[in-house]
């Protein structure tokens, strides 16, 4: 048997929201997609800069021996 269930009025209204934004960004040209977008990619940035621990952002580095570096040490100053 199935149960009648009901969604909850913020599905039905985020589902919503996303559909409005979706037909707002196929409507926009190409220049305007592209500031839209780089503005995230900024604001992300700037996000993850100030909020994220420097751990996390070594984990993460472009640089895998300057990270390893950092986590370890130069490697000179260990004896065995």
């Amino acid at each position: 048997m199935l149960q009648n269930k009901k969604l909850p009025a913020g599905a039905l209204l985020l589902a919503g929201a996303a559909a409005f934004a979706y037909y707002k960004y196929s409507k926009m040209s190409a220049d305007e997609k592209t500031k839209i977008v780089s503005d995230l990619k900024e604001k992300g940035q700037n996000l993850y800069e100030k909020y994220m621990p420097q751990e996390v952002k070594n984990m993460f580095a472009k640089d895998p021996i300057a990270s390893a570096k950092s986590h370890f040490g130069e490697g000179n100053d260990y004896s065995s």
